[in-house]
């Protein structure tokens, strides 16, 4: 895939009322939805094609499983529409959107964008960890991928989405995605929340992070 025009005129920001749902029907509903990064004057924009909804406090993959409250989970509990950053392996940030009624610490990460964009950027700031520009199917095919081509970091923990230098936008006149529901990544450790269905990918992307798994139950 090749810079091809993008108008980001055609977008408009989601109100953060947007967010102010069932975590479930907001995972869903990002799918087809925009990530936008204001970047030293550039715009980096990704379509949005992978989520995983976590909904504490019974959820045990959720980091605010348990109602556990600590400074890292704190947005957790906040309005719905906020940036919950956090970083796993000392070098990976993941982007989560705060979800939900506040103080219902339910939050959607987002897993992996369609790049659509500012992509030489993107592939430059990609570089620097992988030593070598990634293909533009793994670009923004994980969620600390798409993290450090946007440069999104904890800096941005808190900050609300629906404004300047990120925020989530919609393309009015687009049609609505098929989507796939299966297991999450990597929470193999939640027990039987492990297998709830609350990933969400647009079904037969080529830019998600890996081929969803069979339908689970939940």
């Amino acid at each position: 895939m090749h810079d091809t025009p993008f108008d980001p005129d055609r977008l408009a920001a989601l109100p953060r009322g947007f967010c102010q749902r069932s975590v479930l029907t907001v995972a869903r509903e990002l799918i087809g939805k925009f990530v936008v990064r204001s970047l030293d004057g550039e715009l980096l924009i990704g379509r949005i094609v992978e989520t995983e909804a976590y909904r504490g406090p019974e959820d045990a993959a959720a980091h605010s499983f348990g109602g556990r409250r600590t400074a890292r989970t704190e947005v957790m509990y906040g309005p719905a529409g906020l940036c919950y950053v956090f970083r796993i392996y000392g070098m990976h940030d993941h982007l989560n959107v705060v979800a939900g009624e506040e103080g219902e610490p339910h939050a959607v990460l987002v897993r992996a964008l369609e790049p659509k964009l500012g992509l030489a950027t993107m592939r430059a700031r990609r570089s620097v960890r992988t030593k070598r520009a990634p293909s533009d199917a793994q670009l923004l095919s994980g969620p600390g991928k798409l993290t450090q081509a946007l440069g999104i970091t904890r800096e941005l923990y808190g900050h609300s989405l629906d404004r300047a230098p990120l925020w989530l936008a919609e393309e009015p006149t687009s049609t609505r995605p098929r989507v796939d529901r299966s297991a999450r990544v990597g929470v193999d450790y939640a027990g039987s929340w492990a297998e709830k269905p609350w990933r969400f990918s647009e079904r037969g992307s080529p830019w998600i992070s890996v081929a969803p798994k069979p339908r689970a139950r939940g």
